[in-house]
């Protein structure tokens, strides 16, 4: 009897432990999360020279943890790994070229095969590199586009794969539907263009794409304006269909400069424990224009209208992330609904 007892009190243990430390959760954040600077010199494309923050980071969380990977010295890319969303520690390189351009990285775990799938920018062009670990050496396997950038990999419901991206240099959203992870199917399809005034306040400009699937409905959140100034906004178009049409949000931006936030942008978006949205995106450090910002993280959440929202912080102390609480793995954010 004694034996049974103990037996059913230890299987409860976790699940007590957790709706203990659920509802006393009293962790806080204050942004920024990630600050790591380079000075470059960057020739082609898009010549620049002077300090660089990392930025336009693309999270993915696997067997517990939080693997970051942003735009940083313009030849490679390194991983950042983290249990709770805000604190981080720098790991190895994960991928290296020998050209400059290389921005903007988003990496994608197919349940397939158990790799990752690395979707780099090097120079305008898109490519894919894989390895079988986050933090591993991604080796390259192919060119997919050419004059683009800012590639993100969305798999539906029914298996189906969509790489979603921002032609370069002249800006509207695309989606080359696959056949694999590694393998395009027919021709890619124009889904946006730059068209409302926050999208074109220095030149018409959209890119950094990022899909959300809720209650069947897409959500592609997307950047405007100019990726190196304070007016680097957020908002989203939504579809009843992955390859479109989409229709802009009537309250884009969603996300904007103001009550001290400086250009934030390039948003993608994970879940914490509790199954909360959160997005990882970055700011302009100061209204200097040029490329030096800060990496940040906020919470997102869809209303009973089905409209997504978003609130950007800075310097201000905010509940923190759920983590750490429940048994992890991998969460699918098209299931995010269900």
């Amino acid at each position: 009897m004694h034996r049974t007892v103990k037996i059913v009190l230890l299987l409860l243990l976790p699940l007590l432990l957790s709706i203990a430390l659920s509802s006393t959760w009293d962790r806080t954040y204050s942004n920024p999360i990630l600050v790591e600077t380079y000075k470059i010199r960057r020739l082609n494309p898009a010549r620049y020279v002077g300090t660089l923050g990392i930025g336009d980071p693309a999270v993915i969380n696997h067997g517990g943890r939080y693997y970051l990977y942003p735009t940083g010295d313009n030849y490679s890319y390194s991983v950042y790994t983290s249990s709770d969303l805000v604190h981080w520690s720098k790991g190895p390189k994960v991928f290296q070229s020998r050209e400059t351009g290389v921005w903007a990285p988003d990496v994608f775990f197919n349940q397939d095969d158990s790799m990752f799938y690395l979707y780099y920018t090097v120079n305008g062009q898109i490519g894919v590199a894989s390895s079988d670990r986050p933090d591993g050496l991604f080796k390259n396997r192919q060119a997919l586009i050419n004059n683009g950038i800012d590639a993100h990999m969305f798999r539906d419901d029914d298996g189906s794969y969509f790489l979603y991206y921002a032609r370069y240099p002249d800006f509207g959203i695309f989606v080359q539907p696959m056949a694999t992870p590694v393998r395009k199917k027919g021709e890619p399809i124009e889904l946006l263009s730059p068209s409302e005034d926050w999208e074109i306040t220095s030149m018409p400009i959209i890119e950094a794409p990022w899909m959300l699937k809720h209650q069947g409905v897409y959500y592609l959140l997307y950047s405007g304006g100019s990726a190196d100034s304070e007016h680097y906004a957020i908002g989203y178009a939504t579809s009843k269909d992955p390859s479109g049409p989409f229709v802009k949000y009537r309250e884009n931006p969603i996300v904007r400069k103001g009550h001290g936030i400086l250009g934030p942008g390039h948003a993608s978006v994970t879940r914490d424990q509790e199954g909360k949205l959160w997005m990882i995106y970055h700011q302009q450090k100061d209204t200097t224009k040029g490329w030096n910002r800060i990496i940040c993280i906020d919470p997102l959440w869809f209303d009973e209208k089905g409209e997504l929202h978003a609130t950007a912080s800075r310097a201000t102390s905010r509940p923190a992330p759920i983590t750490g609480v429940r048994g992890a793995g991998l969460y699918p954010l098209q299931d995010q609904s269900r």
